[in-house]
């Protein structure tokens, strides 16, 4: 696998020899890009790009700290439900109270709460990944679902939306989140003491132990992060559709560990690429936003991303044969 020194090496070589060290999810970007620039459906108009890019923030938020999880060798299946459960209670308290700041509170607490439970429970426990967050998942679908009654939470008023329609230098707000937020994970990652814990707690957590570090409180620190961003993205979520909906992004989390795997980080021993996560995101956005354009159902689109990591992923063998 490449690492976030990829692109750097394959401009440095010679131009033919350069185009077979690009990762696979540039060809994957690329051809997408043109396939559906070439479908006359006005795919590649500005106003649509920048639809695409604004509406892959929110997958990209959670797509961030779901790479530093699946670096350490864990996964988290509750994410999708805990974006949900965090903008049910952004929307409640935005509605009983109508402080921002509170519903924020609430958004954040529950994000903070289920990140730490998850942690707890692979870290203090020892249960798999897997099986923790198939749990916590089941846990915030549920709450979602009750203190809902099934309702859509409407009546937030306009701060929280004006938040996604607005822009600033002309570029929609939520790319300024994003690329913000972007920025903060790959200082976190590259450049910290957490993020070289990240990248050993995936590839030499024996060599932590005997280190003297305490590794349970970092991974449960990398849970706990992933749990705080899902409060942030709910924020987005819910500003986007202008209420706390209770199955609002049911699913997303597979979106987020395809984008991840098409990005180029692996399940084992700690390889992650920050950047190619980003490529990642897009991939899955701009396939999503081509299906739309054309007219293919929805069903149908998750049987596409699940194509689009298997072609990734064959591309990527293809270039380690060779």
């Amino acid at each position: 696998m490449h690492d976030s020194r990829a692109l750097g090496r394959a401009m440095a070589l010679p131009f033919g020899a350069s185009l077979g060290k690009l990762p696979g999810s540039v060809w994957v970007l690329l051809l997408l890009t043109l396939a559906f620039g070439a479908s006359g459906h006005g795919f590649l108009s500005v106003a649509n790009l920048l639809n695409v890019g604004t509406q892959s923030t929110i997958l990209l938020l959670i797509a961030l700290p779901m790479t530093l999880i699946i670096m350490t060798e864990g996964l988290d299946l509750s994410m999708g439900a805990v974006l949900t459960l965090c903008g049910v209670a952004l929307a409640m308290v935005m509605v009983a109270t109508g402080s921002l700041m509170l519903a924020l509170a609430a958004a954040f607490g529950v994000g903070l709460l289920f990140g730490v439970l998850n942690g707890a429970l692979v870290a203090g426990l020892g249960i798999p990944p897997f099986v923790a967050t198939l749990g916590t998942l089941g846990v915030a679908q549920g709450l979602a679902l009750v203190v809902t009654d099934g309702q859509s939470v409407v009546g937030i008023g306009d701060a929280i939306p004006l938040l996604y329609s607005g822009e600033l230098l002309g570029i929609p707000v939520p790319l300024w989140i994003a690329v913000a937020f972007y920025g903060l994970f790959h200082w976190l990652l590259y450049r910290t003491r957490f993020g070289a814990y990240v990248f050993a707690l995936g590839g030499n957590r024996e060599a932590l132990k005997f280190a003297g570090v305490r590794i349970h409180r970092w991974l449960v620190a990398v849970y706990a992060l992933g749990g705080v961003m899902a409060g942030i993205a709910a924020l987005l979520l819910t500003a986007r559709m202008n209420a706390g909906h209770p199955t609002a992004a049911m699913g997303l989390e597979f979106d987020a560990i395809a984008a991840v795997a098409v990005g180029g980080t692996t399940f084992d021993r700690g390889n992650g690429w920050l950047p190619g996560t980003v490529l990642g995101v897009l991939a899955v956005g701009v396939l999503r936003n081509g299906l739309n354009l054309v007219g293919v159902q929805s069903s149908v689109q998750v049987a596409a991303i699940g194509l689009l990591v298997l072609v990734v992923l064959l591309i990527e063998s293809f270039k380690g044969k060779a």
